[in-house]
């Protein structure tokens, strides 16, 4: 019996480029990335204000189109879809969790996190899956509360169980704990590395802040819009250790901490 080929990794990026327009001048906000993020593996991506960390982020997502290169989530171009089967796509594969939250504030918060399904199929039979993911999260008291009735942390917290509603097989984080208070920050990257190592989530989180690249597994640093450098979090013995070796490479004193 023939051995099945291996799954694609669900995510790869080859060769990514993207420039933008800035009056007369061009722009090369990302300059032929190449890398490969496996199955359940927790990334953090680093870089100083410009280092073009979030433009990665959204040409991954499919919110942004690359000029050059390919995305690749779970083996499927994402340069080879139209906008509409792109949309539909990231639905099912992607989960996306921002600084700002995003939330409708007219709608409750099981509404919110539900509004990926509801646009894509049209209502289907979710609720044990929302059940789970509330009372996995801490939610199921506050499901019916609108966003300016929840804390920063809960606001949050939905963000998450929204990305997650569609059981995508990546999870994109774009500075997700830049509105939150310390302890707030340090819980949410507590629960970030749990759905990492409890329920294998593909995780890639953009932060300017060594205090949360601490927790993923695998940090790589980007300058003027190329890899400089990756390496293993498990190399440093503390936070301490990693921001001054962030500090080192990048030539930029790291965020304000947040103890692990």
């Amino acid at each position: 019996m023939s051995e099945s080929p291996p799954a694609a990794p669900p995510l790869r990026v080859e060769r990514l480029t993207k420039r933008f327009r800035q009056g007369n001048a061009i722009i090369e906000a990302l300059k032929e990335i190449s890398l490969t993020i496996e199955r359940g593996q927790f990334v953090a991506v680093m870089g100083a204000s410009g280092s073009g960390k979030s433009t990665l982020l959204h040409v991954i997502a499919g919110l942004t189109r690359p000029d050059e290169g390919q995305v690749l989530v779970d083996g499927q171009d994402l340069s080879s879809m139209s906008d509409r089967q792109l949309t539909r796509f990231r639905r099912r594969h992607l989960g996306l969790v921002f600084q700002a939250f995003n939330l409708i504030p007219t709608l409750s918060a099981q509404d919110n996190v539900l509004l990926p399904i509801l646009a894509d199929r049209g209502g289907g039979p979710v609720e044990d899956r929302l059940q789970s993911l509330l009372a996995r999260l801490a939610l199921t008291e506050r499901r019916r509360h609108r966003p300016d009735a929840l804390s920063g942390g809960e606001q949050q917290r939905v963000a998450i169980a929204r990305a997650m509603i569609g059981d995508p097989s990546v999870i994109l984080a774009d500075e997700p704990t830049g509105s939150l208070d310390s302890v707030t920050a340090q819980g949410l990257c507590a629960l970030l590395q749990q759905l990492c190592k409890e329920q294998g989530r593909t995780i890639v989180v953009v932060t300017h802040e060594p205090a949360v690249a601490v927790w993923a597994e695998r940090i790589i640093i980007l300058k003027d819009g190329r890899v400089l450098t990756e390496f293993p979090t498990g190399q440093f013995r503390d936070l301490h250790a990693l921001a001054a070796h962030y500090q080192d490479v990048v030539g930029v004193t790291p965020a304000a901490e947040v103890q692990k």
